[in-house]
């Protein structure tokens, strides 16, 4: 914790009895919790003395603990000025940053600090923390950016390219693509915020064809992949559903943590699993031309549940269901 300066000092000018009584009382206030106190007390010896940095060093620290931060940080400033060779201004003013959260700033404020006190541990100390903080800051920052800033669209483009060469109908190829890009990027954001997706098989449904009264855009597949014969059964409703809704595509979402059956991170020889242990989700892409997989890891990042880039899987050797079209190309 921060403490106020004692008696006269190589910082500050020779001062009244008046004064000194002032400050020692404004101490003993300091050191006893009563920093509203203190700090009045400081301001009727400035009063007095407004040249004396001693005075301005003390009352900052105490504005500091009563988190009026601007006003610490005046008071910081006019002990710098009164006296620029005293390393407990900067001191202040480093605290007072750090409190700020301006962590780069009071890097600086600290390391000048130094300078004037090389053999100071306390200056050292702060300087190894601040530094510390300021990483944590700036990956926070780009955690939050990563976590705020999805785009599907960019990370599968070479997909995009992909689709275009192999389907004939602009329009066609185009909203499968957006359906997929919509539906990834939901998935990753629902993660972000409650650290879970749902067990889902999403359809793109054809807007002409597809009787919306019996068949939504939507299923729950939770109980799917529970057992051999759960995955069966699923798989062959799925099937059946994707061909009487007349679904133009389908996108299978899931977390890793429910799957007890296919566990395709454990297979062995060409089906071996290359990527790690992580936590995440997989999601599977079927289109009566093209079927695409991955697996987007999950990790924590100061508390912070983040995504990872999707891991294009091989799906002969990974799927989690059958192909669920027909198969042809254009």
């Amino acid at each position: 914790m921060a403490e106020a300066e004692g008696g006269s000092d190589k910082a500050g000018a020779s001062v009244g009895g008046g004064v000194e009584s002032l400050k020692d009382k404004g101490n003993e206030h300091f050191k006893a919790g009563n920093y509203l106190k203190a700090a009045a007390l400081y301001t009727q010896a400035i009063k007095q003395d407004p040249n004396n940095p001693t005075l301005y060093s003390n009352r900052a620290a105490a504005f500091l603990q009563l988190v009026k931060l601007s006003k610490a940080l005046a008071d910081a400033e006019t002990t710098i000025k009164l006296n620029p060779q005293w390393e407990k201004g900067y001191f202040r003013k480093g605290c007072i940053l750090e409190a700020m959260e301006q962590y780069d700033d009071a890097l600086d404020a600290f390391q000048t600090a130094l300078q004037y006190n090389s053999q100071s541990t306390e200056v050292s100390r702060k300087i190894k923390r601040i530094s510390q903080l300021a990483r944590d800051k700036k990956r926070a920052q780009e955690v939050e950016k990563m976590r705020s800033n999805v785009d599907m669209a960019r990370q599968l483009d070479k997909l995009k390219s992909e689709m275009s060469g192999k389907r004939g109908s602009e329009e066609c190829w185009e909203d499968m693509f957006s359906f997929l890009v919509e539906t990834m990027e939901t998935a990753i954001k629902s993660w972000h915020e409650t650290s879970k997706v749902e067990a889902r098989v999403y359809f793109l449904l054809d807007k002409e064809k597809t009787d919306t009264e019996k068949y939504a855009p939507a299923v729950n597949i939770d109980k799917a992949f529970e057992s051999p014969h759960t995955h069966g059964s699923c798989f062959s409703f799925l099937r059946q559903y994707a061909e009487d809704s007349f679904s133009r595509a389908a996108c299978l979402v899931t977390p890793k943590s429910i799957m007890s059956y296919p566990q395709v991170w454990k297979g062995q020889g060409s089906r071996k699993w290359k990527h790690g242990q992580h936590d995440g989700f997989f999601v599977q892409f079927e289109t009566p031309f093209q079927r695409k997989l991955w697996f987007i890891p999950s990790s924590s990042e100061l508390g912070q549940t983040l995504c990872r880039e999707p891991e294009d899987l091989d799906i002969g050797a990974h799927e989690l269901i059958p192909r669920l079209f027909k198969q042809y190309n254009s």
